[in-house]
């Protein structure tokens, strides 16, 4: 679709037929290959209420929670904790949520995963539970006292929660995550009192993949606009997207050379975010000069992915590629933060991880993770938990790690084929599958950041 400057003619000055067409083609496609990049976190966003709506969840009436497994597709989610997700849409004005006291851990996040505020341990309440008074975009009233303010950016929020499973007991982290109550600022307003439903035996897909790389990225993107704001920073994108005949409050009706110019920028900018997301140059993702894991998070100083006066475009596409929300909770690297994660899709030679070979990991002991730890695989394709028949796809300490001899390091295993001991922490892989892993840890300590610890690199057996 893109076309080099030097084939294009301009005798005399002005520009040939073929020029023109050329030349504005070339521009759109430019156009849209910007746009998929920065508008790619409302779109999944907008899968995620699309997903959840999909097996139930009503909007501001009916609540998700679930013990997730592989079946259930998402961006890198993982079988740590139960999550629970109260979809929001604050058209019918502030909201308050009441989150209990308890070993909860989550945040609010706007329609496009941007942060507004944690909550529980990580948040204001600190875990001792807190009211938290969600503001619509614009809203000018009265802010009473007793509530912890959160002003969002979108009508429609996520408030993403977590129940931390103590001694590995997820119905009871499941029944606290259910005490969350959600109701209006304003008693007057009619509102039925939300109901729960347990989404963990129904499989679905949470994730933008159904969407990517297709000219359906762009219905959904137009879809997901219409009853939003305008955001700040968003000025320049969203003109570019009113070129391209996606605008508020008008129908998206592209014509045949659109169509295949949208088409075409799709595949060629997802192209773009999986090559960043799996093959990242970036010097500053290295977690250890001789190891092969690298931070998951690029900028640990700010959710926002601004520093020096300027966006960090690359770091933001690459996280929201591989995953979803944003919180300081998971992005700072200082002891005990609420986590840390890394990321590693790569054995010690360099090579990829493939899903027809068997790898041992070992994990020195002890692990600086004052409250749990995991190791999760992830599958190249999807960017969700591999799906190869056991039903997991984690080897975590509050479960299957949790007999594992404290001070001897621990070897993990991975392949296609059960090796065949009972006493081995071992997950399936998927041969003419990749896989990648997250190394999650909660509540790290000193060790995990001062050079003292880091994991083995992944070694074919």
């Amino acid at each position: 679709m893109t076309v080099h400057p030097t084939d294009l003619e301009f005798p005399g000055g002005f520009p040939t037929p073929a020029t023109v067409s050329a030349a504005y083609d070339d521009a759109d496609f430019v156009r849209a290959v910007q746009c998929y990049k920065h508008f790619f976190p409302l779109v999944s966003g907008a899968s995620i209420f699309a997903g959840q709506e999909a097996v139930g969840v009503r909007v501001n009436e009916v609540f998700g929670y679930m013990d997730t497994h592989p079946a259930q597709v998402g961006l890198t989610l993982n079988s740590d904790t139960p999550y629970g997700g109260p979809l929001l849409d604050l058209h019918v004005g502030p909201l308050v949520a009441e989150i209990p006291p308890g070993p909860i851990v989550g945040a609010i996040l706007n329609y496009d995963q941007s942060w507004i505020t944690d909550v529980g341990i990580p948040g204001r309440d600190a875990g001792k539970g807190g009211a938290y008074l969600l503001l619509p975009p614009g809203y000018d009233g009265e802010i009473p006292g007793g509530y912890f303010p959160a002003q969002a950016r979108s009508f429609k929020i996520l408030v993403g929660l977590r129940g931390i499973p103590k001694n590995g007991d997820v119905a009871a982290a499941i029944e606290l995550l259910k005490t969350v109550v959600i109701r209006p600022l304003d008693p007057a307003l009619s509102w039925q009192e939300p109901t729960w439903i347990d989404m963990s035996g129904d499989p679905q897909d949470t994730s933008p993949g159904p969407v990517q790389g297709t000219e359906r990225f762009w219905e959904l993107l137009h879809q997901a606009m219409q009853d939003e704001p305008a955001r700040d920073g968003d000025g320049v994108a969203e003109g570019d997207l009113a070129v391209l005949g996606i605008r508020r409050g008008q129908p998206f009706e592209p014509d045949e050379r659109m169509h295949a110019i949208l088409e075409s920028a799709a595949r060629t900018a997802d192209a773009h975010m999986r090559v960043q997301s799996l093959a990242d140059r970036r010097p500053d993702r290295v977690a250890w000069p001789d190891r092969q894991w690298e931070w998951v998070s690029l900028r640990p100083d700010n959710v926002f992915f601004e520093t020096d006066g300027y966006s960090d475009v690359t770091a933001r596409e690459t996280w929201f590629y591989r995953a979803i929300a944003s919180s300081p909770a998971m992005f700072g690297r200082v002891p005990g933060g609420g986590s840390v994660y890394w990321f590693d899709a790569h054995d010690s030679d360099g090579a990829y991880l493939d899903g027809a070979r068997d790898y041992t990991l070992k994990i020195p002991s002890p692990i600086p993770a004052g409250l749990f730890w995991s190791v999760t695989v992830y599958d190249a394709i999807t960017r969700s938990q591999i799906d190869a028949g056991p039903g997991r796809a984690a080897l975590r300490s509050l479960f299957e790690l949790a007999d594992a001899a404290e001070g001897k390091d621990i070897e993990l295993r991975f392949g296609p084929e059960d090796p065949g001991d009972e006493s081995a922490y071992w997950v399936k892989t998927i041969p003419g599958r990749g896989w990648f892993v997250y190394l999650r840890l909660y509540g790290p300590t000193a060790r995990a950041f001062d050079g003292s610890w880091k994991p083995g690199d992944f070694t074919i057996q």
